[in-house]
């Protein structure tokens, strides 16, 4: 029972992230509603008894990926007036993009209903959790897994273009520059003389004054 309770609770929370994550109109309030939406959906795997796999969401998505999220929103240092104004022309596009994404749901909880029982890969008794997540992701998605990781790999990308400055070439890099350079023009050595500690008036005093009981 109370398990269920708490399926059900870190379920809505997970729905209503998600979508404050998407209609949120400033960026850093969108990706705090993402982070809580990955502690959630964290507490739902352990609920179903995965628990590497909500370490693993709570290690690499909300430590790595969303604090990277962050820091690419405050890097762009989008205006509230350009958030506001040209979505329209992004409409048809972000439409089209939902909708792909909705049948891609479709068809995989139809096949998920359709999949008969003699497909399903046999895991021995006894196996981890880590070890039976491994088997099943190296060997029967394996091809899905590198395509995933693909897809990461394009948007590390778009991450790094967005961040670029077109009117500045600060941050190409100039190899035969680099090389040519003398260390004369970046190392510069000084000698900087010692000066004394400044003496306190009372430990001055202290200093000065005879031990007790010493000669004179």
């Amino acid at each position: 029972m109370i398990a269920a309770l708490l399926f059900w609770l870190f379920a809505a929370v997970l729905v209503g992230s998600a979508v404050m994550v998407v209609t949120a109109r400033n960026p850093m309030h969108g990706v705090l509603f993402l982070i809580l939406a990955f502690f959630n959906a964290a507490a739902l795997f352990v609920l179903a008894g995965a628990e590497f796999l909500a370490m693993v969401l709570v290690i690499v998505y909300v430590g790595a990926v969303a604090v990277l999220f962050l820091f690419v929103v405050m890097m762009l240092d989008i205006g509230a007036a350009r958030r506001k104004g040209g979505w329209q022309a992004y409409l048809p596009a972000g439409l089209a993009v939902g909708a792909v994404l909705f049948a891609e749901v479709l068809f995989s909880l139809a096949g998920w209903k359709l999949m008969p029982a003699a497909v399903a890969v046999p895991q021995p008794a006894g196996l981890s959790n880590t070890a039976a997540l491994a088997g099943v992701l190296y060997t029967r998605y394996l091809l899905l897994f590198q395509a995933s990781g693909l897809v990461l790999l394009v948007a590390m990308i778009g991450a790094i273009v967005l961040t670029l400055r077109e009117h500045t070439r600060s941050r190409h890099q100039s190899i035969p520059r680099q090389l040519a350079r003398d260390h004369r023009e970046t190392v510069v050595l000084l000698d900087v003389p010692l000066r004394e500690a400044p003496v306190v008036p009372g430990e001055a005093k202290k200093q000065a004054a005879p031990a007790p009981g010493g000669a004179e």
